[in-house]
């Protein structure tokens, strides 16, 4: 943003008259934390900061930027490690933290529909109270994470088997687009019910994956899911990565599994060198819990039979901590060098590419010298998986923070080299993707945007061809 100060004051006066002066700053403090998230990328600080509360303050922000020429950059929990949120070009980032209510539980027919500043702690919590035979699926992420930020970058969660992902549980929403018009999309659009995308054109993918380049989701339809009464883990161990597809393969088979998270790492020392899948799965009561305990274990007996892998006894003491939702190993790798630091590739690819992310990752991780976790989030039946590579830094060592940061680079482009593309690329990775893009595709990208955005405000920066 290239103003003086009399144009930041004016700009500045104006939002205060659309939100109120409590919810504007452009003090230094304020501009510096809005300036990174946990990740490697570095700071971009932005002019200002505002937090509206309804989608007409939206609306009236959308279109004051448009008048000025001024980026905007949404923001939801901030989160997401990558630097999505970062004003590359300067402007005003706005915080939908305060757009926080829950609109409607539909039981009957499974979804909710929220603001986007609803966080998935918020919506846990208020199942619970009010719905508890109902639940949503839920990313390994802190609970001041956004729905909609998680839908908007293709998020998973641990029931991602049973419903992929979280953008494919989506069943409409409410966007400011960048030209200050509302619009929505699926049911929603037609109906006063928000219970799916189909059978309309389907309008949701102009807001998801772009890195809020292309408007501001303000309100989302998600399903929910059946809450069991009764739930296990299982955790099956192998000692090749080879074998890891067809394991997959199979316990993905047997339908019965909420979610499954393979794992790999070097601490503690009992797993090194083993790979582990995590199978979440749950029932009614205790009968249909057998059964489908069962059911898992049938599915890989061939290969149990052969020993060379197996299912790892827990001690009902420690099976509470695989059942936890979201797991609290992520929080506790992410301070593994005391420093705060955290940042990973989530490369979504094909399931037979498992042993290869796995030599990669490892290699990466020893070239750098970097403390690492291995992993994947199996999506559907075994119809892809998020293969994630995670490095631990101790933002207070530039050394440490250069070499995650060189391993992450690194990391992409292994993942494109293997046919996997990253997700939620940061800017640098968004550039990679685009250059083996198929062209064709790239200039449509460049020309929605051009379409959707004239004036270009929408978080400059990224996706730009």
């Amino acid at each position: 943003m290239k103003n003086t100060g009399h144009d930041m004051d004016k700009l500045i006066k104006k939002l205060q008259a659309i939100v109120g002066e409590a919810f504007v700053s452009d003090a230094a403090e304020e501009r510096y934390l809005y300036s990174m998230d946990q990740g490697t990328m570095p700071p971009a600080a932005p002019d200002a900061v505002v937090m509206p509360k309804t989608a007409d303050q939206v609306v009236q922000i959308v279109r004051l930027a448009n008048e000025l020429k001024v980026p905007l950059v949404p923001m939801g929990g901030g989160l997401v490690l990558s630097g999505l949120t970062r004003a590359l070009k300067g402007g005003v980032i706005v915080d939908m933290k305060r757009m926080d209510t829950i609109i409607e539980v539909n039981p009957a027919s499974r979804y909710v529909v929220v603001e986007a500043g609803v966080t998935q702690g918020k919506l846990k919590a208020y199942l619970a109270k009010h719905h508890p035979d109902l639940k949503h699926s839920m990313p390994d992420a802190p609970p001041a994470a956004t729905i909609a930020g998680n839908v908007c970058i293709h998020g998973s969660g641990h029931l991602s088997v049973l419903g992929g992902f979280h953008s494919d549980m989506l069943t409409g929403l409410e966007v400011v687009l960048p030209t200050g018009e509302i619009v929505r999309t699926g049911s929603c659009s037609v109906s006063d019910k928000w219970f799916a995308k189909a059978p309309l054109p389907d309008l949701s993918g102009l807001f998801l994956g772009w890195s809020g380049t292309t408007g501001f989701v303000t309100k989302l339809g998600i399903r929910l899911f059946p809450n069991y009464r009764h739930n296990d883990v299982l955790v099956y161990v192998c000692e090749t990565a080879d074998k890891m597809p067809e394991i997959i393969y199979r316990l993905t088979s047997a339908q019965v599994a909420e979610d499954m998270t393979p794992w790999m790492t070097p601490k503690p020392e009992w797993a090194r060198g083993f790979f582990h899948i995590n199978i979440a799965f749950g029932a009614h009561s205790k009968k249909e819990l057998i059964f489908k305990r069962n059911l898992l274990q049938e599915s890989v007996r061939p290969i149990t039979e052969t020993k060379a892998a197996g299912f790892l006894p827990i001690p009902p003491v420690q099976k509470a901590r695989f059942l936890e939702i979201p797991s609290p190993d992520l929080a506790r790798f992410a301070d593994a060098r005391k420093g705060g630091g955290f940042e990973y590739v989530g490369a979504i690819m094909a399931i037979e590419r498992f042993a290869e992310a796995y030599a990669q990752g490892t290699k990466i991780a020893e070239k750098y010298h970097t403390t690492y976790s291995l992993g994947a989030r199996i999506i559907g039946a075994g119809h892809a998986m998020m293969f994630f590579f995670a490095y631990a830094f101790n933002r207070a060592d530039s050394d440490d923070v250069d070499r995650a940061a060189a391993a992450l680079e690194e990391t992409n482009r292994a993942c494109l080299e293997m046919g996997g593309i990253p997700w939620k690329a940061e800017a640098p990775a968004q550039k990679e993707i685009l250059k083996q893009m198929d062209p064709g595709t790239a200039a449509l990208m460049d020309r929605l945007r051009n379409t959707l955005d004239p004036n270009r405000i929408m978080n400059p920066g990224n996706w730009e061809i």
